[in-house]
């Protein structure tokens, strides 16, 4: 979760591509009229062990003018951890 955090305040597409899972993968991402990211807030995890395939993450990702709030899902895929979806939180 930290190093997605990481490439989208870099807008790092490529890394963010090769860590999201393929049935849900985007063909590109439009980066340029993102928000200005200013700090990541990890408020619960569940899974995502060793011993897990699957687990989520509850964070709040903060920029210039509000807040994303979003409870995300991974799957490890060939042993790599992967995005697959997220919800919003209100």
């Amino acid at each position: 979760m930290r190093s997605r955090y990481s490439a989208f305040v870099r807008r790092d597409e490529d890394y963010l591509l090769r860590t999201w899972h393929p049935r849900t993968r985007p063909g590109t991402l439009d980066l340029d009229s993102g928000p200005a990211w200013t700090g990541l807030e990890v408020l619960d995890t569940s899974g995502g062990s060793a011993f897990h395939t699957t687990g989520t993450v509850t964070f709040r990702a903060s920029y210039r003018g509000g807040a994303l709030h979003e409870h995300s899902r991974f799957e490890r895929v060939d042993g790599a951890w992967v995005y697959v979806d997220g919800d919003f939180v209100e």
